[in-house]
């Protein structure tokens, strides 16, 4: 301090009070000069480079928007088409469904006809093989119970009936004895 002191008495008056802080005139010219010379520098070369380069960020981050904005727009778009199709694979699926059970349930009405009619058949076809065998065994029970009537006939009478026309002799009078007796019961 001795020294700026030393300085300043030495080119006139010391200032005192508030003029310490208030630097002389041409220190004032010579700043306003190189600020005046700074400023247009940086107004000329660095403040254009400076608004292109932003004018660039804005650009990209207004491009990303708008990007951004499209891709939410066209996803916005996928997933309607997705619930279209999700709801017309659904409509789609119960439809197919309901065809099916109609299907199933013809299917099931045709069998349960089918196999009625076959059981019928089966039915009708056994109770024609039953009255064949009835009637065979009926016709066979009376070729055996006339040859045993005869048998024992001929024993009884004592003569022999193996002739084919005194055994039609022989039924033929029995037949007639036995309507002529079922007549007098009567």
């Amino acid at each position: 301090m001795i020294k700026a002191t030393v300085i300043a008495a030495g080119e006139g008056e010391v200032p005192t009070g508030i003029w310490l802080f208030i630097p002389p005139d041409y220190d004032i010219l010579w700043s306003a000069v190189a600020l005046v010379a700074i400023a247009l520098l940086f107004w000329k070369k660095v403040l254009p480079t400076f608004t292109k380069i932003l004018d660039e960020r804005t650009e990209l981050i207004q491009g990303g928007i708008a990007k951004a904005e499209s891709a939410q727009a066209e996803a916005q778009e996928a997933l309607a088409e997705y619930t279209r199709q999700l709801a017309e694979a659904r409509a789609e699926a119960g439809r197919i469904r309901e065809a099916a059970r109609a299907e199933g349930s013809a299917i099931v009405a045709e069998l349960r006809t089918k196999a009625s009619e076959d059981a019928a058949r089966i039915l009708e076809n056994a109770q024609r093989q039953i009255e064949a065998e009835r009637q065979q065994a009926s016709q066979s029970l009376r070729t055996e119970v006339g040859a045993l009537a005869t048998d024992l006939a001929s024993r009884i009478v004592g003569e022999s009936l193996a002739d084919s026309a005194r055994q039609s002799r022989v039924i033929d009078r029995f037949l007639d004895e036995l309507e002529a007796s079922t007549a007098d019961q009567r």
